[in-house]
């Protein structure tokens, strides 16, 4: 679809509402995603390096802000600024929703990842992405296509070097895992906690192919993010491991699809969240199993830790399954923080700070354990464990 049809379907849809399921819990009252300046102030966040969630070395580097600066890039593969005429963009995130038409219209920067067939990258890629300006607007765009054989690993990481700014991101991810390619995709979000972000991402895993997934949801003020797999050849794997924490008044949605398409796959989703102050999340996952997607084995599980009593969470799981020999099973729970375990851990000295940052660390740690590269799980481990305050 091209951009003038794609800005026509986004005029036509309304903006979604309470009254949609897949929206009941996040109300976007008072959100008007055009009256973000495209332009914003003119200057977005340079700073962004000095708020990124990771040190790491790495094969590759990008930083989103003004534009696509390609800082290093391997030889032998495409790290560069995605082409609007890209064969395969929109292939799989088109136009059908309000908010990924707005983005297929009005998309400034975009990444092109290329790796082509049986190349190895022993170190990740690396992108970082600015926060938009006050009251401006980043339409992100991120294409991955690992072709047969190929072995990498991908971060992607939003960032910013302030709480208070205002602004409008808007992000979708194609991801293509060809046939015995292993992938290993990492998206932190740690934006301003007055941006709101709504995100598409979306990936097709090939025969015998491998996707290791980690989402991490940190920042923003209010949106949801999208990530669904489709298992489109046999033996194809995927594994997706989110972690989030929210405070004050953030409001943080994920919605998940595990789509089964062809026999023999497997797909493992495993979300765990912290919420503290009069925070609020929204998971929703489905599996979805098609008639010819035999042998299919597939789970998923959100568990939802409540530090405060005004912290609240929604936990909605769900099957659809069409084929009759299969494994499909499912996990969600919502819990206050066992005062037990808080007490016991007070009662030998630790200060109720120290005492929860332990409870969180034991909480969070089997999710924390799925991630393979060590920079991001002792990452993630650090920012949730920063979220309680000294005290």
């Amino acid at each position: 679809m091209n951009r003038g049809a794609a800005a026509a379907r986004y005029a036509e849809l309304p903006l979604p509402s309470t009254t949609e399921e897949s929206w009941r819990f996040t109300d976007l009252k008072g959100f008007d995603p055009d009256a973000f300046s495209a332009n914003g102030t003119k200057t977005l966040q340079q700073t962004v390096a000095k708020s990124s969630m990771l040190d790491i070395d790495v094969a590759g580097l990008a930083t989103v802000g003004h534009g696509i600066d390609v800082e290093s890039a391997p030889e032998g593969i495409r790290f560069e600024a995605l082409d609007d005429a890209h064969p395969r963009l929109g292939e799989l995130v088109g136009a059908d929703e309000k908010f990924a038409a707005q983005n297929a219209a009005s998309w400034q920067h975009g990444l092109l990842v290329h790796v082509p067939k049986g190349v190895v990258l022993e170190r990740p890629l690396y992108v970082r992405i600015a926060n938009p300006p006050e009251g401006g607007t980043l339409f992100w765009r991120l294409l991955v296509i690992a072709e047969p054989g190929s072995r990498f690993s991908l971060i992607e990481d939003y960032g910013s070097s302030s709480d208070e700014v205002s602004g409008y991101s808007n992000a979708v991810v194609e991801l293509f895992v060809e046939q015995e390619a292993k992938v290993e995709y990492v998206s932190l979000q740690n934006l301003a906690r007055e941006t709101w972000h709504f995100a598409s991402h979306k990936a097709r895993v090939e025969r015998d192919a491998e996707l290791d997934w980690v989402a991490g949801g940190f920042g923003s003020k209010k949106g949801k993010v999208r990530i669904e797999n489709d298992l489109a050849g046999q033996g194809a794997t995927s594994r997706v491991t989110g972690a989030y924490f929210a405070d004050g008044d953030q409001h943080l949605d994920f919605d998940t699809l595990q789509e089964h398409i062809a026999p023999n796959t497997t797909s493992d989703f495993a979300f765990k969240g912290a919420l503290r102050d009069r925070a609020t999340a929204v998971w929703r996952g489905m599996i979805r199993v098609e008639p010819n997607a035999q042998k299919t084995n597939a789970y998923q599980e959100n568990r939802n830790l409540l530090l405060s009593p005004k912290a609240h969470a929604d936990s909605i799981p769900g099957l659809e399954i069409q084929a009759n020999d299969v494994r499909c099973t499912h996990g969600a729970t919502v819990s206050q923080v066992d005062r037990d375990q808080l007490f016991y851990a007070m009662a030998r000295g630790l200060t109720q700070a120290d005492a929860e940052r332990l409870i969180l660390r034991g909480f969070f740690q089997d999710v924390l354990d799925r991630i393979e590269l060590e920079p991001v799980r002792e990452a993630l481990g650090e920012a949730l464990e920063a979220r309680i305050p000294q005290g």
